[in-house]
């Protein structure tokens, strides 16, 4: 199993990032108990939630700040603590000899200093707790020492943020994990896992309103390679006229259905987003634990209008979309429609213009 984790932790076994750059570090509690800190929600409103910091959750925070007399290249650029999990940003501001690997390991073993004094007696961590996490084991012998559990038994999870664009998003994203928490906490429904749907002899995993399962009218969002060649070489008007039909299809009512894969559908995805339509999206990969749909569906899974579908177990390893999955995505969404569906009319179209994101 460690061997696994490694493989998934590290993308490819021996991997060594030295360079400068920026790297999104989360150190997690596997067995997800909220010791870190407590989720605040003032008068149910997600918008406002906090985390109100625990003594372990302290100690944590004080061993990343700590993080920089021993490795003077890094420095703490943003963090957000939760109750089960820790997001950190780091900036190695110059190439490390070891690799930042050696640093969050070395993080890795205080947090878990730590993580065993808090087991022992929680109480401890409030006065002196690293000088008593490092005679601890002196005081209760080595081997009553070693079967306290550490809290933190997987690695922190690094991921290279390889061009300073990748920044504010990333922000965004540690910063709403408050948020995204309390909305699911307020609303468990939409966003927990559904196992066994049946639809059309296929059986799919679902994140999000069920109900949408139940509409009137359906229709897939496929943009044709062929359209795509006419626009390519100066002839927009079939695929600028489909696109538009979905758009003013889904103004009158029906469900659109579709991986989303090329451009074009991920701009109606976005047309739809912008303008609260509701609709199935087919997922390439199945929902770990945990799973959260990313900043854009977030709000539209939590306000009842997206599905989330998926005929596939859950794959870490799995990084890339082969083309035989487009295809085979793109026939559940043609499935759904016709199993679904009570009637459906050819859209017409409207002026691009109208429906462009900004």
């Amino acid at each position: 199993m460690t061997n696994n984790h490694d493989k998934w932790q590290w993308q490819e076994p021996d991997t060594v990032w030295k360079g400068a750059g920026l790297y999104h570090v989360t150190l997690t509690i596997p067995s997800r108990e909220p010791l870190l800190g407590s989720l605040v929600i003032p008068d149910g409103d997600a918008t406002q939630a906090r985390v109100e910091i625990l003594p372990l959750g302290k100690a944590v925070l004080n061993i990343q700040r700590q993080l920089s007399s021993f490795y003077p290249e890094i420095q703490i650029l943003h963090y957000c603590l939760m109750p089960d999990h820790l997001h950190a940003i780091w900036y190695v501001r110059q190439a490390m000899p070891r690799g930042i690997r050696a640093a969050v390991r070395g993080f890795w073993q205080e947090v878990k200093k730590v993580g065993r004094l808090s087991s022992f007696a929680p109480n401890l961590i409030r006065e002196n707790y690293q000088e008593r996490a490092k005679t601890l084991r002196e005081e209760i012998g080595a081997e009553r020492y070693d079967a306290l559990s550490p809290i933190f038994t997987e690695m922190p999870f690094v991921r290279p943020m390889g061009q300073r664009r990748q920044l504010p998003a990333t922000l965004r994203y540690i910063d709403m994990n408050p948020q995204r928490l309390a909305t699911k906490r307020l609303m468990p429904g939409f966003f927990r896992v559904q196992e066994g749907i049946e639809l059309a002899g296929r059986t799919y995993s679902g994140v999000g309103n069920i109900a949408l399962l139940q509409a009137e009218r359906y229709a897939p969002v496929h943009v044709r390679r062929m359209m795509v060649e006419a626009a390519e070489h100066g002839e927009p008007q079939q695929m600028r006229d489909y696109m538009n039909g979905c758009v003013l299809a889904a103004r009158k009512g029906t469900v659109m259905v579709s991986p989303f894969i090329s451009p074009q559908e991920k701009q109606v995805m976005e047309v739809l987003l912008k303008e609260e339509r509701p609709f199935i999206c087919i997922a390439d990969n199945g929902f770990r634990d945990y799973y959260k749909p990313h900043d854009g569906l977030f709000d539209a899974v939590a306000a009842g209008r997206v599905l989330i579908l998926s005929p596939w177990e859950y794959d870490a390893d799995k990084h890339h979309v082969t083309r035989a999955d487009c295809v085979a995505m793109n026939q559940m969404a043609e499935e759904i429609c016709n199993h679904c569906s009570l009637s459906s009319a050819p859209p017409n179209s409207i002026a691009l213009s109208s429906i462009e994101p900004d």
